[in-house]
């Protein structure tokens, strides 16, 4: 199996490079044959590629020790679903995945033609296939997946305890596949910029392929934030961790290019601007990549320092100082066909939008990158906690929101000051009243007050603007009120899937307000039948027992939890002790209503003897009320539908 995986890497790779110098020589020669034969040498790479992949999920499926990764990432006693996730658990395992999603999509760009975009492919296809021959080269030279061992272990190590949770089959492939997809938009902007054809066709070529990648890297990051959440025990979803930060880049920029190009193609304004955001974009991914497998910044989440770090350092200048050489060279053929006269105008709010979500990427990678500036400029490594970035890149996240609310009050009109405040009056009204309830019911606290108004504003504005067409609709067509809204939905998706967009991201906003703000924690040592209290919630530890298997011990606390006196159930938080790796594993007691959550962590225990020579287990533990978290993860799934919506192809797609 190993030499079948490997040989078949090795043919994609042939089959790379054949198209390459096909796609070379057409272009050169105005031979369109030659761009066929190139085309099917794209399709041959991927299904060579995905016959490496079969052949990999297979030998992990199946236990095929004698492969080193096989051995390194799987175990026998590993379920299905997390052997298959062992395909990405790894380096190059990860990279490998990567590679085929790519080949994948240069596979789509060839059989997908479009004819208005014939001019476009071409470079387009010969800049993805570059880079996927980029991958296998990687794979082929310097990390083979299907590298053999010397001999058969008896069993395998097994992925990292940490990984053993259902996050682990969703998080990294969404945020890899994102990742790749990244790469389309990216050639048909090189393609656009060295065939001249800078209208409107390049930003419908590339326009779903970067919603695609955006929506991918977006459920990505929450599905993240909720394996953070459930399984670390810290109490937190994001910790502006570098690698974090990587995957949120890249999502901050895909976001202002997919707003932006709105504007230039009613406007025609923004071409340069649209032009240094997608191709930043693919460049954030691959910084992300090269963080990640380099010793560069300290994350719990990186490869540690691997061979593959220069080359991926290497890959990210060349991509930086081609995407400048290229701007630059066609800056003139950018220049925009109008200008922004009036600030109180969808351009200007959207361009302030684009603005604010560059600044936000802006603080981040620099609060990212700062601490190894810091050790190379002065030799002290000055960390940057995350402090920092709830100080200075939260503010403009805010605005941004707040900014999604203004875009619905103007749309497309140009308004006077005047009739933007009367635009602006009822959701304000809406906003201050969430506000004086909130203070009668006892908050004080004056940045949950300003985020709740602001949250409620922009929520406001939006379903009052989607009702309000809604109704219309239903007076001129003479339907139902449902028939209307489904009407509308269908007949523009984009919109109505942007809408919904927006009222997750002010309900994912509403979350984590309430539970960065108003979270409480308090500690305790118990001995059986003792208690502790938090809010209103009282919880009785009764005893520690002890579960386990032949690779694994887990240690479990039984308590009893009442709310006002009232018994609501069982909170059972455990550590778990893996027979192959030191570190244990925490699992957190949770119970979510729609309010708040009770977050419970076996923090330690020790056994004391007591007089009579009888034992009782002392255990240690930390409770945590952390309000309003569900509505993160409800905010995730509307984002979720939102953006299928917003994505699904119409009849003109």
């Amino acid at each position: 199996m190993a030499e079948a995986g490997y040989a078949a890497l090795i043919l994609a790779l042939v089959a790379c490079i054949f198209s390459i110098a096909a796609y070379i020589f057409s272009l050169r020669t105005g031979r369109p044959k030659l761009a066929d034969y190139a085309g099917w040498g794209a399709i041959s790479a991927a299904v060579l590629f995905t016959v490496s992949v079969i052949i990999l999920v297979i030998a992990l499926t199946s236990h095929q020790f004698q492969i080193e990764y096989v051995a390194q990432y799987t175990s026998t006693d590993m379920t299905l679903p997390y052997l298959v996730s062992a395909l990405w658990a790894g380096n190059a395992g990860s990279l490998f995945f990567w590679g085929w999603v790519i080949s994948l999509c240069a596979a789509i760009i060839v059989v997908r033609k479009r004819k208005q975009r014939q001019e476009l492919i071409p470079h387009a296809a010969l800049i993805v296939i570059i880079v996927q021959a980029f991958f296998l080269g990687l794979l082929i030279f310097a990390l083979n997946p299907f590298f053999k061992l010397d001999f058969v272990p008896a069993d395998g190590i097994g992925l990292n305890p940490l990984l053993e949770n259902p996050g682990m089959i969703f998080h990294p492939p969404l945020l890899l596949a994102g990742f790749a997809v990244f790469v389309v938009p990216f050639a048909f902007t090189v393609s656009a910029l060295l065939t001249k054809r800078l209208d409107n066709d390049w930003l419908a070529a590339v326009r779903r392929w970067t919603l695609l990648g955006w929506l991918l890297l977006g459920v990505g990051n929450l599905i993240g934030a909720w394996w953070a959440y459930a399984e670390l025990g810290w109490g937190g979803y994001w910790a502006w961790d570098p690698v974090e930060n990587a995957g949120l880049m890249p999502w901050l920029t895909a976001t202002a290019f997919i707003h932006s190009i709105m504007i230039q193609k009613r406007k025609g304004m923004l071409k340069l601007w649209n032009m240094v955001l997608i191709m930043l974009t693919f460049i954030l991914t691959i910084f992300g990549t090269f963080i990640t497998r380099s010793d560069v910044l300290n994350s719990v989440h990186t490869f540690g320092e691997t061979a593959v770090g220069s080359f991926f350092l290497a890959f990210l200048i060349i991509s930086v100082v081609g995407s400048l050489v290229l701007l630059i060279y066609r800056r003139k053929e950018l220049r925009d066909d109008a200008e922004i006269d009036s600030f109180v105008s969808s351009e200007g709010a959207f361009l302030l939008n684009n603005i604010l979500l560059f600044a936000a990427t802006f603080v981040v990678f620099w609060g990212t990158i700062f601490p190894t500036l810091s050790e190379a400029v002065s030799g002290t490594r000055i960390e940057v906690g995350a402090s920092f970035f709830n100080q200075v890149a939260l503010p403009f996240l805010l605005v941004i929101v707040f900014l999604s609310g203004i875009c619905i009050i103007i749309g497309w009109r140009r308004l006077s000051g005047i009739k933007l405040g009367r635009g602006m009056l009822q959701p304000a009204a809406a906003g201050l009243v969430v506000v004086i309830v909130l203070l009668i019911f006892g908050m004080r606290h004056w940045a949950a007050l300003i985020i709740y108004f602001l949250c409620y504003f922009v929520l406001y504005a939006i379903v009052s603007q989607w009702l309000g067409e809604v109704t219309a609709r239903s007076r001129a067509k003479a339907i139902n009120w449902f028939k209307a809204g489904w009407n509308l939905l269908c007949t523009n998706r984009k919109r109505y899937g942007g809408l919904l967009v927006h009222i997750s991201i002010v309900i994912i906003a509403i979350g984590i307000a309430g539970s960065s703000i108003f979270d409480v924690e308090t500690e305790a040592e118990l001995l059986p039948g003792e208690q502790m209290s938090i809010n209103e919630y009282t919880l009785t530890y009764n005893s520690l027992y002890v579960e386990g298997s032949d690779s694994k011990m887990i240690i479990i606390a039984d308590m009893d939890a009442y709310k006002d006196g009232n018994s609501i159930g069982k909170m059972e938080p455990e550590v778990i002790f893996h027979r192959s790796f030191e570190q244990p594993v925490t699992e957190v007691a949770i119970r979510t209503t729609p309010v708040e959550d009770l977050y419970v962590v076996l923090a330690s225990w020790e056994t004391i003897t007591l007089e009579d020579g009888s034992e009782i287990v002392r255990a240690g533990f930390i409770a945590k009320i952390n309000p309003l978290v569900v509505w993160i993860w409800i905010g995730g799934f509307l984002f979720l539908a939102g953006g299928l919506v917003a994505f699904w192809p119409g009849k003109k797609d």
